[in-house]
């Protein structure tokens, strides 16, 4: 079977290496976008099997980038995790409504733990 394609979309560099190398150690084939044009821009092209998406970035910030993944037939369908230190329930919810799969808070998920997270989401 191929290795999993994760996509991570975050504007702060050293936290997506930190994830990238993370999710590369258990296997993943992982790409990382630094911001939103370029997630939405990867998403388009990576077809990823799972797109872990930050929140607070510049224009366009998380929910619009998942609002525009569901909004187009071709990419609608992958799974979208949010990822971000913005722990508010209104947040989560939000997300959810835009149809986020999940919600995930940086500080309540290590990063060790990560690939364990993803690979729960790919093969429930």
């Amino acid at each position: 079977m191929s290795m999993a394609k994760v996509l991570i979309v975050e504007d702060e560099d050293i936290i997506a290496r930190m994830y990238q190398e993370a999710l590369k150690f258990d296997g993943f084939d992982v790409t990382v976008a630094l911001g939103g044009l370029d997630g939405l821009t990867k998403v388009k092209s990576e077809k990823p099997d799972v797109v872990l998406l930050d929140i607070m970035m510049p224009e366009p910030d998380g929910i619009e980038v998942l609002e525009k993944i569901k909004a187009d037939p071709d990419i609608a369908g992958i799974p979208v995790v949010m990822l971000t230190n913005l722990s508010g329930k209104h947040d989560a919810e939000l997300a959810k409504a835009k149809g986020a799969l999940d919600y995930w808070v940086k500080c309540d998920v290590k990063v060790k733990g990560l690939g364990k997270k993803v690979q729960a989401i790919l093969r429930p």
